[in-house]
């Protein structure tokens, strides 16, 4: 429900301020005094594109704020800012939102019906939605497992997709990775750390004779001088019993030099010259780098693509089985998307009689009393909703042949054929309750008799939840609780637009401009004070 309305700079508003009540509120002014910019400012609120071309002229920005009481009873207030160049901004509750969060948060406060949107309703999607929405829980059910059905189904088409279809492409591609796998497997990878491995074999190959004039040296070194210096030592210290602590030490290390000379000694000698080892890791080594230039930076990487070329080699080599596997896999999900679709199209055909019953009663009520409505529900193209085709019908007077509303309805037909779905939609729960809804001129092209009823029918409407309505007819304004009259004027030279509430005398005047185009006719009086009695809005003249 919206409690407060804001606008800043938009348009020819320089600044507006609403205070919104339940029941039904009807907007009304003269033609261009800036009506259809409050619902506007709403719709920038329900997160609709925002154009730059909507700030007021000379403003930095728009903004338009509204605070909302949710279903839950808790406050909250939605926010749109325009600037004049650069992108809209959207707030909720204070904080920096997406225009598409700002969208889902006011889904469950605002449900705007503009013309356009009325003109939405002609499409045979949104007429299967509402008859879906009308049929209620039946129809979600069917239709979810519908979905679930349906993309099984195109799931498998992908995976059939993938496969691929071109037996010469497949050709090409067994032979490459043939090619591909036999040489890998040839190269007998199995350790990631050969390549390192044999880097450090290739050293010591290759370094062979120098290797062994080190060792040979360090031994020489150890064996000779090293040791003859650590038995003087001994001999020296062996005598004085208060050095036995650390004769015993250069003991340990004369036995450690000992076994490092030996070490050393055994390391040379297992150092020989061996070219043909040598010439073989070279090879092995640039084998690995011209796979590497082929199929991966290191051995990891080739052993990787080796792996997965295997695998797919082997599902190309599977495809005719595979193909035979998923083709029975199709037939069986193509079953169930097809049983699927008929239980959805049983509930649709059995909710659209009394959907229509509803409508036409609707209808009647809207002065309409010869009309009546059908809902036609035919197979048609598999689509994310079904597969089924749902046109509503509309016989406007008896005895004529009902065609589909959307070329048979005049324009004040139309609007009222359409206000009765909205009305029998909402009455039978299919519209969630709770929240705001909107309507901008909803009576286009309907007078008299025919206006009065569409005003009764917003007032019902709006027992059950808040409804604004933009109108320019006298006989709808009247039947609304509170008025708001949208003005606009002179300031500085500039022309602003302004609106408040009117009641008693006020609107009285307002009713009467709306029905005779001026403010001070007696005639005009009277009667907009009896349009007040009749809807209960008024005292009787």
């Amino acid at each position: 429900m919206l409690l407060e309305l804001r606008i800043t700079d938009l348009g020819i508003i320089d600044e507006l301020h609403l205070l919104v009540g339940p029941g039904l509120t009807a907007i009304t002014g003269e033609t261009g005094a800036g009506k259809t910019l409050v619902t506007g400012a709403l719709a920038l609120l329900a997160g609709e594109r925002a154009d730059a071309g909507i700030v007021r002229d000379g403003a930095a920005e728009a903004r338009v704020e509204g605070r909302f009481e949710g279903p839950d009873g808790e406050e909250m207030v939605l926010a749109r800012v325009v600037p004049a160049v650069g992108r809209s901004r959207a707030y909720v509750d204070g904080r920096l939102a997406t225009a598409a969060e700002l969208a889902v948060r006011a889904a469950d406060l605002l449900d705007l019906h503009a013309q356009h949107a009325h003109q939405a309703l002609l499409e045979p999607a949104a007429q299967r939605r509402i008859l879906d929405a009308f049929a209620g829980a039946p129809a979600a059910d069917a239709l979810a497992a519908y979905r679930a059905a349906r993309r099984e189904l195109v799931g498998v088409d992908e995976q059939l997709g993938a496969l691929g279809g071109d037996t010469r492409m497949r050709a090409r591609e067994i032979s490459l990775l043939e090619f591909q796998v036999d040489e890998l497997k040839a190269a007998g990878l199995t350790d990631l750390l050969e390549d390192a491995r044999l880097d450090e074999e290739e050293q010591q190959l290759g370094d062979a004779q120098g290797l062994r004039e080190a060792l040979f040296a360090a031994h020489a070194a150890i064996d000779g001088r090293v040791s003859e210096g650590m038995g003087d030592a001994v001999a020296a210290l062996s005598h004085h019993p208060s050095l036995r602590e650390v004769e015993a030490r250069v003991r340990g290390l004369q036995v450690e030099a000992s076994d490092l000379a030996h070490d050393l000694r055994e390391h040379q000698e297992r150092i020989v010259d061996n070219p043909e080892r040598l010439e073989a890791v070279r090879a092995r080594r640039q084998l690995f780098r011209e796979l590497g230039r082929k199929y991966g930076a290191d051995l990891a990487e080739v052993i990787a693509f080796r792996d997965e070329a295997t695998s797919r080699l082997a599902t190309l080599r599977g495809h005719d089985a595979r193909v035979a596997e998923l083709e029975q896999a199709r037939a069986a999900a193509q079953e169930m998307v097809d049983v699927a679709a008929a239980d959805l199209r049983a509930v649709r055909t059995h909710a659209a009689g009394p959907f229509a019953e509803a409508v036409t009663a609707q209808l009647r009520e809207l002065a309409m009393s010869g009309a009546s409505i059908g809902m036609e529900v035919n197979p048609g193209s598999m689509v994310d909703d079904g597969a089924d085709e749902v046109t509503m019908l509309l016989a406007a007077n008896p005895g004529e042949p009902p065609g589909p509303l959307a070329k048979v309805a005049s324009g004040g037909e139309r609007s009222r054929a359409l206000l009765a779905v909205r009305v029998a939609a909402q009455s039978s729960g299919a519209v969630p309750p709770g929240r705001a809804l909107v309507f901008d001129e909803v009576d286009a092209g309907v007078g008299g008799e025919a206006g009065a009823a569409v005003g009764r029918a917003l007032a019902a409407l709006a027992q059950e939840t808040q409804v604004l309505c933009v109108t320019h007819l006298a006989q709808v304004a009247a039947c609304a609780q509170t008025q708001v009259v949208v003005r606009k004027g002179d300031a500085d030279g500039r022309t602003v637009a302004g609106a408040g509430v009117v009641d008693g005398e006020d609107r009285v005047t307002e009713l009467s401009r709306m029905l005779a185009g001026v403010e001070q006719s007696d005639h005009a009086r009277g009667h907009a004070a009896e349009l007040l009695a009749r809807a209960g809005s008024g005292p009787t003249p």
